[in-house]
């Protein structure tokens, strides 16, 4: 942009499944003046930059795609980060986003403009871009989290975060520790089990695990898919169906939460005969409170005889290794942090100012809200794409985004047809709406007492939504103009927005 001010109707934060799946409906609605921002190099978000050994995904590939642009020749039924990729970009090519998209593109800051009706976007190094709609299709696992261990500067060998795999450091025939041991090491650890001389995985609290089961398609398999879409999409839909179903997993004292119990149970005492090392493998806490895994790989890696399972909490760095609480040196060439993300941070660094001169960062400083996860008041022609309270524990956040983005198309109908139109909604709904959705928690696992990145510090969930994606949908099908405040839009409401 070499430091040149540009404007457009819409932009698009993040090259990720919610900024490309933006950017497609945006063209399927005939909205072309729009530009997607990247501040990596290439497209793909949490897929192009997890790139760990082992990488994948544990909701059935079947669902996580977009339903307009079915994944038909995806090879197993738990893709693998590459196979992903491929189809991000066979995606972006189908609908011609390349002239849309802007790699090396970071926006640093966002400021209302309510003289002019507009975003004023700041782009670290390229100047600036005005824009009538801002829509940050932010993931809520892209800032990777390592915590404060003391000494780390004094530790002689390589350290590197599992979403910042360092290629460059071989790990065979390496004393490698992996501190954490939820969803990204349960992936790379049965990789790096196989190369390293020796592996200690360092465990704060056990996981619950079911079996992944994975399924891969024959080449008739994937010719019939190809030749007749709806047996895809019948696939597709049994599968929503029965993940939805699993839903009441996630309330507390149902007999479908005692059926999950029971199920993961089964699953470690399967694959893990020894009684000792099973008991450390055994949550102590409530079903669901933490992310539940899928992985057949994780258990039997843990019984090889180069890794070891510690449950001792670590103290501190030191020359050799890791000292943990209990006084023992565990030695390493080389420690993975695989410690996870700051889920709390939607915005990053990202200041983000609204109509009042308020920062989306002080207006979240008790705990990130947003109605329906999309609109905040005071923020005008802002709407969020995996915004707080739309992540699941159960289903395809694939179809949460694509409910979220034809709930944005709604609104642009009316804004975008107006010169100098704005809408934001009203304080008292999205007041109601958070009140109404925390009291839902009360009788959900991810509101039990356990540490999880649900949760903030005060114990408020923040990430996760209360119910079933068809509950979702009820709410968010529709955008209800009796809920916004609509400034210079037509009064005139199109056929797809209730008045």
């Amino acid at each position: 942009m070499n430091n040149e001010s540009m404007h457009c109707d819409v932009v698009v934060l993040g090259a990720g499944f919610g900024g490309l799946g933006m950017g497609a409906q945006l063209k399927k609605a005939g909205i072309n003046d729009f530009t997607i921002l990247e501040k990596g190099p290439g497209l793909g978000g949490v897929w192009r930059e997890n790139s760990y050994p082992g990488a994948a995904c544990d909701t059935e590939a079947h669902l996580y795609c977009y339903s307009f642009f079915p994944h038909l020749r995806v090879s197993r039924m738990y893709a693998d980060r590459d196979e992903l990729l491929g189809y991000l970009d066979r995606f972006a090519a189908h609908f011609e986003l390349g002239g849309h998209l802007r790699f090396n593109s970071e926006v640093t800051s966002a400021t209302w403009d309510s003289d002019a009706a507009l975003w004023r976007l700041q782009i670290a190094g390229s100047g600036e871009i005005t824009a009538r709609v801002f829509i940050p299709a932010w993931g809520q696992l892209n800032a990777p989290s390592i915590p404060a261990i003391p000494g780390l500067a004094e530790f002689g060998g390589q350290v590197f975060h599992s979403a910042r795999w360092d290629r460059s450091i071989d790990l065979a025939g390496k004393k490698v520790i992996s501190i954490g041991s939820a969803a990204s090491a349960v992936q790379y650890v049965p990789e790096v089990a196989k190369v390293a001389g020796s592996l200690r995985v360092f465990q704060r609290s056990a996981n619950w695990i079911m079996p992944r089961n994975q399924v891969i398609f024959s080449e008739q398999q994937l010719d019939a898919f190809e030749e007749d879409p709806s047996t895809f999409e019948q696939s597709r839909e049994n599968l929503h169906e029965f993940r939805e179903n699993g839903f009441e997993r996630t309330r507390l004292a149902t007999d479908a939460q005692l059926a999950g119990v029971e199920q993961a149970m089964a699953h470690l005492a399967a694959q893990v005969p020894d009684e000792a090392l099973r008991a450390r493998l055994t949550p102590d806490y409530e079903f669901g409170c933490k992310r539940i895994l899928r992985t057949d790989d994780y258990y039997p890696a843990l019984m090889r005889e180069n890794v070891d399972l510690v449950t001792a909490s670590v103290d501190s760095f030191v020359r050799e290794g890791i000292r943990t609480r209990d006084g023992a040196v565990h030695e390493a060439d080389v420690v993975i942090f695989g410690t996870g993300f700051d889920s709390q941070a939607f915005h990053g660094d990202l200041r983000i100012i609204g109509a009042s001169g308020d920062d989306l960062k002080d207006r979240w400083a008790d705990g990130a809200e947003a109605y329906l996860g999309i609109t905040v008041d005071g923020f005008p022609n802002l709407f969020m794409i995996y915004g707080p309270n739309t992540n699941l524990n159960h289903n395809s956040i694939i179809t949460m985004l694509e409910i979220q983005q034809s709930y944005i198309l709604q609104a642009l109908a009316r804004l975008l047809p107006v010169p100098g139109s704005s809408v934001e909604v009203r304080g008292r709904v999205l007041a109601t709406y958070n009140a109404n959705l925390q009291e839902e928690m009360e009788g959900s696992a991810f509101s039990a007492d356990c540490s999880s990145w649900y949760k903030n510090a005060n114990g408020k969930v923040i990430n996760n939504w209360s119910g079933t994606v068809e509950e979702y949908r009820s709410l968010a099908g529709d955008f209800n103009t009796r809920d916004y405040v609509l400034s210079g839009a037509a009064l005139r409401a199109p056929e797809n927005a209730r008045s």
